[in-house]
């Protein structure tokens, strides 16, 4: 299952999170994220300290427990989202 995360930093914390963020490798995402969860992409708008990722997982508990890791920073949002070819073929099953 995949969930779009949406999130907005906090104006008092965006300095130290920014640090923090640009400090990591890809072996500390990998490391955040767990072994049930897979980052498919992340885009930053930095302008208006916002930002969307798209997970993929099947346990949402690892979804959550990655989360945690950024709610003293941030406030998310996370909804499960469906691509393109899953929403053709409900399209398609309601014809």
């Amino acid at each position: 299952m995949q969930f779009m995360l949406t999130w907005t930093l906090h104006p008092e914390t965006f300095d130290e999170a920014l640090q923090y963020f640009s400090q990591l490798t890809p072996e500390d995402d990998r490391e955040q994220l767990g072994d049930a969860v897979t980052l498919v992409g992340r885009w930053n708008d930095l302008t208006s300290r916002t930002g969307v990722a798209i997970l993929e997982s099947d346990d949402l508990s690892a979804v959550n427990d990655f989360c945690l890791n950024w709610t003293n920073v941030c406030d998310m949002k996370l909804r499960p989202v469906l691509n393109d070819e899953k929403v053709r073929a409900i399209g398609r099953a309601k014809s």
